[in-house]
């Protein structure tokens, strides 16, 4: 068990959760006297990351963010014989929503992240806590707390290069970290947090930069991607994803469309791939006419001047929070007769896009994987008098990070299911710490009446779904009764993993569907699994963290799990 002591307070209010800072300033604490191996991750190997079976070095393991690994040990007919090697239970418990990064060291070394703010430097083959760092802002940033967040204290991952893990923290910063002894290195303000800008993503980078984003976008603020550089912490260059010139009146000042979760790079292209939230205010759309451009979108921007080369929107004019929150995956398939580079991506809306990665060009729209109700009706001035709507203004797939298979053609994709109610209110003076939402909404069944459930809904909260991005077919399915958030793994042996709100951490046969495995826990699994290999050992490992995810997450919990099998 940990030793480590909380660096800050999280409490729970009408407007949101409040993150109060207990240190002045960041911490780092050493707990083993194990050294980490020198190796500098270069950009090279995270040009292969994708394809290497001994490593996990960003959040989606390569810039595709196919969450794809090759390593072969635990398959369809060895997966039964998975077991739990150890676990790392943290003192942070409620939102373990992250991924953890491996570099393939000797030994391989972990990099954990959790809310708010925490960063391990783990042995991955021991579990040994070799040093823990402590987000907390300094005199250089006093307005920075307390400060309030829309959804939980959460943390997604980081970014490695070099000699540096990069981080971004709660109150919209990004922090340089040395990888071999946890100290920081530089410390980026991004966005002022008492304007309601905050940040939970893994960053990405590449060639240079660190390819950061926005989130906040239920607090009135104007949302933009950017790059930093990773040497010197400076911003490269800033775009706004709410351009003046395309939006009408002064609703692009806090139109929101912010970036908040992790970004996508085709470096064959020069191209990122951004997955754009919800417009400002959320549900009032009559206080912001016009589509909303950029809002609820794929965009794709060039990396080097951050440039809109094309985007595509799946809702335009939103009044449902129907954003394109979870990252975009590339991957090559033939399209009318010709081998394409795509773009796929499932929305809140409930079904997945095709996209051509040059142009934007909609190729195909999939089969609903979740249930749809009442779709684009519009919210009245009471909740009473909106009827049920599905999605709900949670989605469908939310920040979930789907995984791809090469090997099946699936995209695998977390969503949830369950009816919201909406209303509009007329939108006045407004100021944070306030949110900006321009009305309510519900979920069944947490308004103070809902009345009866809608007859069409099967009173499953949750759907995992096998769909085929080309054609649009979903090939198969498998509904929970409880709420369940965090992505998906796949694994060229054909299997892919995912966890649950119940707790169950589950192999499925990537191709039929058919549970092979699962694991137990005490948490509700609603963060995202990664897997890496260790040739000195002969031994493929599984990770995934259990505990929290969102402000409906059914068991709460603070357990880093890794399962191994050798060869």
């Amino acid at each position: 068990m940990s030793t480590d002591r909380p660096h800050a307070r999280v409490r729970r209010t009408d407007e949101g959760t409040v993150v109060e800072y207990l240190a002045d300033g960041p911490t780092t604490v050493r707990q083993s006297d194990q050294q980490i191996p020198e190796l500098d991750v270069t950009q090279e190997m995270l040009l292969d990351a994708g394809d290497d079976p001994e490593s996990w070095l960003m959040y989606g393991h390569g810039y595709a963010q196919q969450r794809f690994t090759t390593a072969d040990v635990v398959g369809p007919d060895t997966v039964g014989e998975l077991s739990l090697a150890y676990t790392v239970e943290t003192e942070e418990s409620g939102h373990h929503e992250g991924t953890p990064v491996v570099v393939p060291s000797d030994p391989p070394v972990m990099y954990q992240t959790n809310g708010p703010g925490v960063l391990r430097a783990i042995n991955a083959r021991s579990g040994e806590v070799i040093w823990t760092y402590r987000y907390a802002p300094d005199d250089n940033n006093p307005d920075q707390r307390p400060a309030i967040y829309c959804c939980g204290s959460n943390n997604r991952g980081v970014a490695v290069l070099g000699d540096r893990v990069y981080m971004t923290t709660l109150d919209a910063s990004l922090v340089a970290i040395d990888r071999y002894t946890g100290e920081q290195q530089w410390w980026y303000d991004s966005a002022p947090t008492g304007e309601g800008y905050s940040a939970t993503w893994a960053p990405v980078i590449y060639d240079g930069y660190i390819l950061n984003g926005s989130a906040g976008g239920e607090y009135g603020v104007r949302g933009f991607i950017e790059a930093i550089d990773v040497e010197s912490g400076e911003r490269a260059w800033r775009t706004w994803m709410t351009p003046e010139d395309q939006w009408i009146g002064d609703s692009w000042r806090n139109g929101a469309a912010t970036n908040w979760m992790t970004i996508t790079v085709d470096p064959d292209e020069d191209l990122l791939y951004a997955n754009v939230g919800n417009p400002g205010p959320d549900v009032n759309a009559a206080v912001r006419p016009g589509p909303n451009v950029y809002s609820d979108s794929v965009v794709a921007l060039d990396t080097a001047s951050g440039e809109v080369e094309w985007y595509f929107q799946e809702v335009a004019h939103d009044w449902w929070d129907w954003d394109a929150s979870t990252p975009p995956v590339l991957f090559e398939d033939e399209v009318d007769g010709e081998s394409r580079q795509l773009v796929t991506h499932p929305g809140k809306t409930g079904w997945n896009y095709l996209l051509d990665a040059g142009d934007g060009k909609l190729y195909e729209r999939s089969r609903e994987f979740c249930q749809h109700l009442n779709m684009w009706a519009l919210p009245q001035e009471t909740l009473e008098e909106t009827p049920w709507i599905m999605p709900s203004a949670d989605g469908g797939s939310e920040w979930n990070p789907s995984s791809y298979s090469p090997e099946t053609g699936y995209l695998y994709v977390k969503s949830m299911n369950y009816p919201s109610k909406f209303q509009w209110d007329e939108v006045g003076e407004w100021e944070y710490p306030s949110t900006y939402l321009g009305g309510s909404f519900t979920v069944y069944p947490e308004m103070d009446d809902p009345g009866e459930a809608p007859v069409e809904w099967n009173q499953q909260q949750a759907v995992f779904s096998a769909v085929d991005p080309v054609s649009g077919e979903v090939a198969w399915q498998e509904f929970w009764p409880e709420f369940a958030m965090g992505g998906s793994m796949s694994t060229a042996t054909g299997l892919t993993f995912t966890g649950n709100g119940a707790g169950e951490f589950v192999a499925f046969d990537s191709a039929t569907g058919d549970r092979l495995w699962s694991h137990q826990f005490d948490a509700s699994v609603n963060a995202s699994p990664m897997s890496w290999y260790d040739p000195a050992e002969g031994t493929q490992y599984v990770a995934v963290q259990a505990g929290g995810g969102g402000l409906r997450s059914v068991q709460e919990g603070n357990t880093i799990a890794v399962f191994s099998l050798s060869e």
